[in-house]
């Protein structure tokens, strides 16, 4: 299965932002993104939330499980759906976010697997620790009180 050919320069960015700890500023601005946007398309939200749980577990080290390229193509997607200039610009109304769907709608594809051991793993858990998933990370955490956590060099 063939990767959007506008989604690939979107890699090596997700790579960075792994590498340099800035996943929480990605997360939060997801969920400012989205909540501006209250209209999106089912799937897309719920895609948005699925890979967002997935990044915030894998930031605060509750679920590691996940293999380093579907991270990065999680996060990739993420930076991909921020991009108010993608394939289609997210202000053409009606239009704005088909790309995005398909887009995510391909990581969704792609990693299933992966995603769905999460979604297993998630819906396993005591409500505390599903609670602390659907937490995004605080500004402080975003702006480097907790710079440490979720760094891998590797990436």
């Amino acid at each position: 299965m063939k990767a959007p050919w506008n989604f690939l320069k979107y890699l090596p960015v997700a790579r960075g932002v792994l590498a340099r700890g800035r996943l929480p500023i990605v997360l939060l601005a997801v969920a400012r993104k989205r909540s501006a946007r209250g209209g999106l398309v089912k799937g897309l939200r719920e895609d948005l939330s699925l890979l967002q749980g997935l990044c915030v577990a894998w930031w605060r080290g509750e679920y590691r499980q996940v293999s380093r390229p579907a991270l990065v193509a999680a996060v990739a997607g993420l930076l991909y759906f921020l991009s108010p200039m993608d394939a289609i610009p997210d202000w053409i109304p009606g239009l704005g976010f088909v790309d995005d769907l398909a887009v995510l709608g391909w990581i969704i594809r792609k990693w299933s697997g992966e995603l769905q051991a999460f979604r297993t793993w998630r819906d396993s858990q005591p409500a505390d620790v599903r609670e602390n998933i659907d937490q995004l990370p605080s500004i402080d955490e975003a702006d480097g009180g907790n710079v440490g956590r979720g760094r891998n060099p590797e990436f």
